[in-house]
């Protein structure tokens, strides 16, 4: 299944739809104003609470968490010794890690588990710059999370692009 993203970079508190692939609003993202940290909520259409979406305020390097009923689903940071290319990791609360790689800056990138692709993040599909695709493309596997995973990814590439 594939999720449209169209961001608006200049939204009061980022909040924005994401849709399915037939146009059909999927999530919504839900920029928190007012927050000592950056907050996202991540809702299905009916504003049910999918994942809570935080910038992790102690940390050496940028992280951020995604939680779901008050519990940490995820962790997701630059990977250290990535040598040739941005690598980003998403640790999972049960130990296991997601990788995500690909060009992360124009937003051409896979998560992987165990070398499987989970995910597809590509803008190649769109003429416009600010909408990209997420296509998940495991039945089995998580929307809401791989798509916070990707937000999470998003902010930390545009933080660390634009303190450049």
């Amino acid at each position: 299944m594939k999720y449209v993203v169209r961001e608006k970079m200049f939204a009061i508190g980022d909040d924005y739809w994401i849709e399915d692939e037939h146009g059909r609003r999927a999530f919504y993202v839900d920029g928190k104003v007012l927050r000592v940290r950056e907050t996202l909520e991540l809702q299905d259409p009916g504003g049910a609470v999918l994942a809570v979406i935080h910038k992790k305020l102690l940390s050496l390097r940028d992280a951020m968490t995604v939680e779901r009923d008050g519990q940490v689903l995820v962790t997701v940071k630059k990977k250290r010794l990535a040598f040739l290319h941005d690598v980003y990791r998403a640790e999972l609360a049960s130990g296991e890690e997601l990788e995500v790689r690909g060009d992360l800056i124009d937003k051409e990138y896979d998560i992987e588990y165990e070398g499987e692709r989970l995910a597809r993040i590509s803008r190649r599909w769109f003429s416009l710059r600010d909408a990209y695709a997420i296509d998940v493309e495991r039945e089995d596997a998580d929307p809401a999370m791989l798509i916070a995973v990707a937000v999470c990814v998003d902010r930390l590439v545009d933080k660390e692009h634009h303190s450049e």
